[in-house]
């Protein structure tokens, strides 16, 4: 690798143009001197394209039409970025100073690492700290039973990147977590303990929105391993670890959600098949019981408790 790699990151957007202009400046005011920035908008008709066009002097390319979804246009993205190290920033997510610059020098220091990731601030829609999101150096282990990476703060190398393929567009939410699947099989990955970018949690977000539906999709993961000969092989054995983990991940979706009984239901089956994920949500759990009382404020007191914490191991 060169002693300053390009650094390819890739917006994809549609209609959020109330958060992409800090978006995109979180990227082009970045230190790192070598990097190319793309933007792929779905079409977008809520002022988008005009934010684009201020910054396309500063883009190496940029464009706006229908697509078939997030994961459609990152790999538009993909097939025009040219640099060794690639990312994706989506449309309400923000880097925060020096990130590229860190992700480099990590890259530099570990030749054999073809992904690496930092730690994430959760934000609301106004920019205010909700949690500092803490995540461990997993590995394909933790992976496989569904221990979630904060996408925003993953690097990739492009090389590992192509010989794996990019994205399965039949994904809608989780096809960052298959992607890393594929590419921690082959090489690998690496947490670094720094805090390199900011998740924005607002009611649009995929993340609210669409939770349930999302966390559903770990149950597609889990069968399209069982179909690939190299990822059956590595479940051999995890079966019920894996599936714990898809079930402790459901259901932390199902209570962000507000269906606690349905949530409960999940961190049961979860205990079931193997304890240890659940466990690491008691506090969870406990607010899923507590809240099936109908307790006034307690949803606002439970908030207001995570706010407070500054370091929370992820769902």
């Amino acid at each position: 690798m060169n002693s300053e790699p390009l650094v390819s990151i890739i917006t994809p957007s549609y209609n959020q143009a109330r958060f992409l202009e800090q978006t995109i400046r979180s990227v082009l005011d970045q230190d790192y001197p070598k990097l190319e920035y793309i933007i792929v908008d779905g079409g977008s008709t809520d002022g988008s394209v005009d934010l684009i066009q201020r910054h396309a002097d500063r883009l190496a390319y940029w464009v706006s039409e229908k697509d078939k979804g997030q994961a459609d246009a990152i790999n538009k993205g993909f097939r025009h970025a040219r640099g060794e190290i690639v990312a994706w920033l989506n449309s309400d997510d923000l880097y925060l100073a020096g990130t590229c610059s860190l992700a480099v020098q990590e890259f530099i220091k570990d030749a054999e690492a073809a992904l690496i990731y930092g730690d994430v601030l959760a934000i609301d829609e106004y920019g205010r700290t909700i949690n500092r999101i803490k995540y461990g150096d997993w590995g394909l282990e933790g992976l496989l039973t569904f221990r979630i990476i904060g996408q925003p703060a993953v690097f990739m190398r492009r090389s590992v990147l192509d010989k794996v393929g990019h994205l399965d567009d039949s994904f809608h939410f989780l096809m960052d977590h298959q992607l890393w699947l594929r590419m921690a099989r082959v090489s690998k990955i690496k947490h670094v303990p720094d805090t390199w970018s900011a998740a924005r949690f607002h009611p649009r977000s995929k993340n609210i929105a669409g939770g349930a539906e999302m966390s559903q999709e770990a149950y597609r993961i889990i069968k399209w391993m069982q179909e690939q000969p190299q990822f059956a092989d590595l479940m051999a054995g995890r079966e019920r670890k894996i599936m714990a983990g898809a079930h402790r991940l459901h259901a932390y979706y199902l209570l962000e959600g507000g269906q606690a009984a349905k949530a409960l239901s999940y961190y049961g089956r979860s205990l079931l098949q193997h304890p240890q994920p659940a466990l690491r949500d008691w506090h969870r759990i406990m607010y899923a019981k507590l809240s099936l009382f109908g307790l006034s404020g307690l949803r606002s007191f439970y908030m207001r408790w995570r706010q407070r914490t500054s370091s929370r191991e992820t769902k």
